[in-house]
């Protein structure tokens, strides 16, 4: 709004007021931040949302490979089988070679190993509504998109001889989401020595 002034010698002036206010070019990039932070947002809750969905999967997955090394270490430490057993079959040893179906541990009481084939294809048993195991309405959840490699290798020193006295344990657990049709796998690594 301009206000009249009256100067010196009757001259008049016109006085603008700065008047506020938002232009059109500074709503544009405005809105064009909030979309691009909009859209960040949305990527992120989509994959929260995926992988809350395949969490339980992931859960089974680390599940079988830590029982299996735990039953290596029982085995062990039971002295249920010798050191020399306890490598893969290619090297004189009693644990599979490659990735293998789920099954229940065999006779010998060890998974991975030939007789596990025999025991049958492990489930795990969710409690249902009632949220009470060994009721009727548990649920069978059958492992037949999972499979396991158990690799047992010799270990190395720095000077590249073999310690005869430690051995190297990688369990990978590989197995299909229902999101998608790519595997993940779950990796356990570690290491198991001749001594308790």
């Amino acid at each position: 709004m301009a206000t009249p002034m009256i100067g010196r010698g009757g001259n008049f002036r016109l006085q603008k007021h700065a008047e506020g206010g938002v232009s059109l070019i500074e709503v544009v990039i405005s809105m064009a931040v909030l979309t691009v932070g909009m859209v960040s947002m949305l990527g992120v809750f989509g994959l929260a949302m995926a992988s809350t969905q395949t969490s339980q999967q992931d859960t089974i997955a680390k599940q079988l490979a830590n029982e299996s090394y735990e039953s290596i270490i029982t085995a062990r430490n039971t002295t249920q089988i010798s050191w020399v057993d306890l490598q893969n079959v290619s090297n004189g040893g009693i644990f599979v070679d490659g990735a293998q179906p789920i099954y229940n541990a065999g006779v010998d009481g060890i998974f991975g190993t030939a007789d596990d084939a025999a025991a049958g294809e492990q489930t795990l048993q969710d409690p249902g509504a009632d949220g009470i195991y060994q009721t009727a309405d548990d649920i069978l959840i059958p492992l037949t998109g999972y499979k396991r490699t158990i690799l047992i290798s010799p270990v190395k020193d720095t000077a590249g001889n073999t310690v005869t006295t430690l051995r190297s344990v990688t369990i990978t657990v590989q197995y299909a989401t229902s999101q998608s049709n790519m595997s993940k796998t779950y990796t356990l690594n570690s290491f198991v020595s001749q001594y308790q």
